[in-house]
């Protein structure tokens, strides 16, 4: 795990943003690095697996919580809207994570190869946590490593990937991936629904869509849809706004007032009343609250602690 852990810190300390997440060329595949333990770390997951390396990080999704420590591993399943808090990190020994976002079509083909009964998990747990097995880090630090050599992921990407699902599937995080793929779960017909929200959701969109989108009627459909996101459809939707309103202004140096314009807001002062809501800071505030924490949570390069 230590050449994983110093792939992940050297390429955090080039490339991550003011909340210490690095995304990289490679499809899917992303890291955080933090220096200070901290909260407040609002966003939308996509299906995928994080492997904690070093610290730890408290998760939560609506009234469920889980504590990740190094060593351990998370699937998210579902697009969840999650909030994250560091609670063990330091300058010397920094929370480090690596991400990688699950392919359904993948895993319901190896599921469909490998066998085995049907899943029995029920729908409504969203983070499982296990220890991570010695093969899925080696996936891990292999991806790392096409970074170095981007002329190699044409060649081996897919291979990696392929065999980090496998893996997975064939590992303690087996039940809920079958799960996770199998097309009549209330998770992958939700999944239709929410894909059209995080595509649409500056837009107008009429919860007669989504239901249709996931094939069922209304009353199932909210039902199903706050049972596994914890959110009901607006609230999912408005939540995606305020969290990409959030990165205009700390990424991309927009004013709130752009930025509200941008997400689909027509109301400067309900963006705003929300915003605050959301994040207990109105909007310039919070931007410049996030951008101070940032020169303090930043881990250094690992030569100045060597």
């Amino acid at each position: 795990m230590d050449a994983l852990k110093a792939a992940v810190r050297d390429y955090a300390a080039l490339h991550a943003n003011l909340d210490g997440l690095a995304a990289t060329p490679i499809p899917g595949l992303r890291m955080m690095c933090v220096a200070t333990p901290r909260g407040d770390l609002h966003s939308v997951y996509r299906p995928l697996v994080c492997l904690v390396l070093q610290g730890a990080k408290l998760m939560t999704v609506g009234q469920e919580q889980r504590i990740v420590s190094a060593g351990q591993s998370v699937i998210v399943s579902a697009d969840m809207p999650v909030v994250g808090r560091i609670v063990q990190a330091s300058r010397e020994k920094p929370y480090l994570a690596v991400a990688v976002e699950l392919r359904m079509g993948l895993l319901a083909e190896l599921a469909a190869q490998t066998g085995g009964g049907p899943p029995s998990l029920p729908g409504t747990r969203t983070l499982f946590t296990e220890d991570a097995s010695a093969l899925v880090l080696d996936c891990a630090l292999r991806l790392m490593r096409l970074l170095d050599r981007p002329d190699a992921v044409p060649i081996l990407y897919e291979g990696i990937l392929r065999e980090l699902h496998y893996w997975l599937l064939s590992g303690p995080h087996g039940e809920v991936l079958r799960t996770l793929a199998d097309p009549t779960s209330y998770a992958s017909r939700l999944g239709a629904a929410i894909a059209i929200l995080r595509r649409d959701y500056r837009s107008r969109i009429r919860v007669e869509q989504l239901a249709a989108a996931a094939n069922m009627s209304l009353t199932a459909f909210h039902q199903h849809f706050k049972r596994l996101t914890s959110l009901s459809p607006g609230q999912y939707q408005k939540r995606l706004r305020l969290i990409e309103a959030r990165r205009l202004m700390l990424e991309e140096g927009c004013t709130a007032t752009s930025a509200a314009f941008e997400v689909g807001y027509e109301s400067v002062s309900q963006f705003t009343r929300e915003y605050g809501r959301l994040f207990q800071a109105p909007p310039k505030r919070d931007a410049l609250r996030m951008r101070r924490r940032a020169l303090v949570t930043r881990a250094p390069d690992a030569r100045e602690v060597a």
